[in-house]
């Protein structure tokens, strides 16, 4: 199913698979990959036959990093749009209407962190490490690290995790909120699989909408968002999957959502 040079696009029933392959790199993040990553998100953004997706990486990495060999070229106009596109694809995959899941195997760091925080749920195998270490070469994270990082682990332990670049294990990411749920390596993908068929399981309209409500939310005032939510509320209420889920729970029955 892939036509990518640096990417790996399978599908699974209702579940979108995307594999970066660029082990000999472990996978790290260039302008190439970058490109095609967007291709695919935006190939796939109205596709009603994609229910999730998960992104993972091959081999030992998930994305250990940007293509440092790219970055030593640069220089403040050439970094200026090397961060421009790559939050391009970041704002892409955020946005993008169906949930996404980052099914960490291995390191992640630096454009690698940033992929995972673009995502809407992170797991890590055990044997993951995490971390922002752009300050070891002279650099801050410029796909939304400073920002994605700080808004779900809070301020000062942003600024511990960014100023000092330091890498973290699995398990203390999960303390910390860095990622939502940590496995044995051998089962991430099992786990992540039956995460993202749950999801597809559930009502296709109310999933979309909710992940809008939580994602725009972010950015209202309290008062704003539960607004936001009240219409998105009733948006569902008119839905004949609204109806389908009422009736199969009053009838004791699994629903058949349809998507209408």
């Amino acid at each position: 199913m892939s036509d990518y040079k640096n990417l790996i696009v399978e599908q699974k029933e209702k579940v979108l698979i995307v594999t970066i392959s660029r082990e000999k790199a472990m996978n790290a993040l260039n302008c190439e990959t970058v490109a095609e990553l967007m291709s695919v998100f935006r190939k796939y953004w109205s596709d009603n036959n994609i229910g999730c997706v998960i992104i993972t990486g091959a081999g030992k990495a998930f994305v250990a990093g940007a293509d440092i060999t790219e970055i030593a070229k640069l220089d403040a106009r050439g970094g200026a749009i090397y961060s421009a596109d790559g939050l391009k694809m970041m704002r892409t995959i955020s946005n993008f209407p169906k949930p996404v899941i980052a099914a960490i195997n291995g390191f992640a760091l630096g454009g690698g962190s940033e992929l995972a925080l673009a995502c809407d749920i992170r797991l890590a195998s055990e044997k993951a490490k995490l971390g922002q270490p752009e300050v070891n070469l002279g650099i801050i994270p410029g796909y939304g690290g400073t920002q994605r990082l700080t808004r779900l682990v809070g301020r000062g332990k942003a600024m511990q995790l960014i100023l000092t670049g330091e890498m973290i294990d699995a398990a203390e990411a999960h303390r910390i909120g860095y990622v939502d749920e940590v496995y044995p390596a051998e089962e991430l993908m099992d786990k992540a699989l039956k995460m993202a068929n749950l999801i597809c399981s559930r009502g296709p309209i109310a999933v979309l909408l909710a992940k809008e409500c939580i994602s725009r939310g972010l950015d209202m005032p309290l008062s704003n968002g539960c607004d936001f939510e009240r219409t998105n509320f009733g948006q569902t209420c008119a839905t004949k999957d609204k109806n389908e889920g009422c009736s199969a729970f009053i009838e004791r029955r699994e629903a058949k959502f349809t998507g209408e």
